[in-house]
């Protein structure tokens, strides 16, 4: 594929994600703190949000399967996932965890292990999204292109 429909479907791709509200504001803040001196930083910083996502939709997986649950153990694995998609700008997934910590509170099982599928679908959409994004950018990059703003 050429270079300048490869930069055409990047932005393409990029609106659909912030049309779609898999992504808001605070992920193109994260990109511009990225520059030549680190030009790799939104792709670590995504990185270790998904590893750590993803040891925390484990836990709370743990958790939601005990007898008796912690649902204060529950709530700050919600409340830590909550900040940290929202600080990569992970809309859904930080909406999703604003219904489960309130199912939290109430203590209600099945709301709590109904909500920890939706946080696992947006997710698995946020991480799915966000690689195919990252691709497309290192394939501009290989072809000796920029990446558009």
């Amino acid at each position: 594929m050429d270079l300048v429909k490869l930069q055409r479907q990047l932005v393409d791709y990029r609106a659909s994600l912030y049309h779609e509200c898999v992504l808001d504001e605070q992920f193109t803040q994260l990109q511009q703190l990225q520059d030549e001196n680190n030009p790799d930083f939104v792709v670590e910083v995504v990185s270790l949000f998904f590893e750590d996502s993803e040891r925390l939709l484990n836990e709370l997986t743990k958790a939601l399967e005990q007898q008796s649950i912690d649902f204060k153990r529950v709530d700050a694995h919600v409340h830590q996932l909550k900040g940290s998609s929202s600080s990569i700008g992970a809309q859904r997934v930080q909406k999703s965890c604003i219904a489960f910590r309130n199912y939290c509170e109430e203590q209600n099982v099945e709301g709590c292990l109904a909500c920890l599928q939706q946080v696992r679908i947006e997710y698995s959409l946020v991480k799915t999204k966000l690689e195919y994004m990252f691709q497309l950018e290192q394939q501009i990059l290989s072809s000796g292109g920029s990446i558009p703003i």
